[in-house]
């Protein structure tokens, strides 16, 4: 009899043995079973693990939390959203929820998109609530953490890019590190600008705020110096600089929304920023802008062109005085002809082709 317990007994070991060996060697499913598992903070191993167990990443949320007490990982799990898949063996799941590597999700802000826009694309990929964004992007306090300057929100300081965040990512985290893209960029702006001998006399805000119409303005990067030049020539002889999308975000601070087509009442409304009505330049930037805006700003073209009309093609006509401006306006705008099948669009076309 005692023969016959000892060798159960035995059994029974290497059975246990057997299966332990099997759970940590093996998933409980394919790798091509890819599962979205999160770790909100506060929730202790134990749920974790039957989590996993009921959502089939691991056999035995039991096994589990024995492995992850040998290992001393239980304590180290990081809140998160991880990427696993059910042929992960117990040990990778681990391993994945220790490292904190959160699922990345990117978001492009195309140059020129307003702090509107990105609230807007951000809280579309469910990333963070658009109201949450604008509140901090006119948050005092943060501006001046990051900024540096007693200015009325982040508009102009976010540069337009392509970033990886997480649904854990913090709001201020991000934000950070969108301005700090910007100094990058307006440094190098600023360095090519001082080699090329050009000394901007306009301030750091107010040379935003102009590269902020600059970008507006066009899509073409050989027009960009040329924009800004006629926008330094108006503001030398103290001519209104009556930029179009000052209007249009004028009216969207005011309303919170995006008119597309501006009337007659659009362009004799009195907001902070229609420079139709503004003497100078608008009260803030209406826009990021990209790199190019602002070299074009602190290095203009020397032109003595005042006015600009657009070819229908997301190009312009440059004009010196405002008999030859009335002229290119009949020519592109006031001629159905020259804006029939014409589009801003055809200008990414064209840029779209010479990159191949």
């Amino acid at each position: 009899m005692m023969k016959f317990l000892a060798a159960l007994a035995a059994v029974i070991l290497v059975a246990a043995g057997f299966e332990a060996f099997r759970f940590l060697v093996t998933g409980p499913g394919s790798a091509n079973d890819e599962v979205v598992f999160e770790v909100p903070p506060g929730k202790s191993f134990h749920q974790i693990a039957l989590q996993l167990e009921k959502q089939g990443v691991v056999s035995s949320a039991l096994k589990l939390r024995v492995l992850a007490k040998i290992t001393g990982q239980g304590s180290r799990m990081k809140h998160g959203e991880y990427a696993l898949n059910r042929g992960m063996t117990p040990q990778d799941v681990l391993g994945v929820l220790v490292s904190g590597k959160s699922i990345l999700y990117p978001i492009t802000f195309p140059e020129g998109s307003n702090i509107y826009e990105m609230a807007a694309a951000l809280q579309s990929k469910n990333l963070y609530k658009a109201e949450e964004f604008l509140k901090e992007c006119h948050n005092k306090q943060l501006i001046q953490q990051l900024v540096g300057a007693d200015i009325g929100s982040l508009e102009g300081y976010l540069f337009p890019e392509t970033y990886n965040v997480t649904r854990y990512t913090p709001m201020r985290e991000l934000l950070a590190s969108m301005v700090q893209n910007f100094k990058n960029a307006y440094t190098l702006a600023e360095n090519a600008a001082r080699a090329a001998g050009a000394t901007p006399s306009l301030s750091r805000h107010d040379l935003v705020i102009l590269a902020s119409m600059v970008e507006k303005e066009t899509g073409a990067p050989e027009e960009r110096p040329r924009i800004a030049s006629v926008f330094y020539n108006r503001l030398q002889k103290g001519m209104k600089l009556q930029s179009d999308p000052t209007i249009i975000y004028g009216i969207w601070v005011d309303t919170g929304s995006y008119k597309q087509n501006i009337t007659r009442d659009d362009i004799l409304r009195s907001t902070r920023y229609n420079t139709y009505t503004v003497p100078r330049l608008p009260f803030g930037p209406i826009a990021n802008p990209g790199r190019e805006s602002l070299m074009a700003v602190m290095n203009p073209a020397r032109t003595e062109y005042l006015y600009f009309v657009s070819h229908n093609d997301g190009t312009h006509a440059f004009s010196k005085t405002y008999e030859e401006h009335n002229k290119a306006v009949k020519t592109y705008q006031l001629n159905p002809a020259a804006r029939e099948g014409k589009s801003w669009r055809d200008l990414k076309k064209r840029s779209a082709q010479s990159t191949h």
